[in-house]
């Protein structure tokens, strides 16, 4: 069976939607020619064929300095999340399960993608909510390297910083913050993950999505090569 007919099958079993995925880079549904694979998770709000979910798996799998061996190429498995799929079945639109769900369909995905393709390193990333759904996943099963794009460190309506998912995440972790990020911004952020290993690296001027004000002098094209390039030393550091 292929790819998608496993993952199917498990996500049938387990009552939830067929799966909705894009891939990128040296793999397809049945083949992996390389031996890094991420596997990017959307936000809360926008799915795996947002701009910025585009830009990232497009740029990751591409951004790797000219290098064309298995060794060094990365492959991108972008996918949507439950209620993201049944948004597309009947066109209403539905806010995100709850964290239990999104971990059993995460976890499914993850177990099918190490039985078919068997990827060297498998490093799991994601924007805002698919970042803590990244991490909370490396603290119940084996990863190699977790990269959260934007974390969502204080709710919309404040409160206490969720940092379980950070305290409790078994694998390397990298953040990659906007300094402006209404979710967790420059001198907020950085007492807090003070007590963990995480490695946290800044975006200049950045929001949620990394978008720097004009008068900054840079761009959100230039952040997102910025995060790219510090996404790709984090996973070849890994071997180090």
């Amino acid at each position: 069976m292929s790819f998608t007919q496993r993952l199917n099958a498990r996500l049938e079993a387990a009552e939830l939607p067929a799966s909705q995925c894009l891939f990128s880079g040296p793999l397809d549904d049945n083949a992996l020619a390389c031996d890094t694979l991420v596997v990017l998770a959307h936000g809360a709000g926008a799915n795996m064929e947002h701009e910025f979910m585009t830009q990232m798996a497009k740029r990751l799998s591409a951004g790797n300095g000219g290098a064309s061996d298995a060794e060094q190429a990365i492959g991108v498995l972008r996918f949507n999340f439950p209620y993201m799929r049944s948004n597309a079945i009947d066109g209403k639109r539905r806010p995100p399960d709850r964290a239990p769900k999104l971990i059993k369909d995460f976890s499914l995905l993850i177990e099918t993608v190490r039985e078919v393709y068997k990827p060297k390193r498998l490093i799991v990333m994601g924007k805002s909510m698919g970042g803590r759904m990244a991490a909370i996943l490396a603290g119940e099963q084996a990863v190699d390297g977790v990269i959260c794009l934007g974390y969502p460190f204080v709710p919309p309506k404040g409160g206490e910083p969720r940092l379980e998912p950070i305290a409790e995440c078994q694998a390397p972790l990298l953040v990659i913050q906007g300094e402006r990020d209404k979710f967790g911004a420059k001198g907020q952020v950085e007492p807090w993950l003070a007590p963990f290993k995480a490695k946290l690296v800044w975006l200049a001027d950045g929001d949620h999505s990394f978008l720097p004000r004009k008068s900054s002098g840079t761009t959100q094209s230039a952040n997102l090569d910025l995060a790219v390039s510090h996404s790709i030393q984090f996973i070849r550091g890994l071997d180090a």
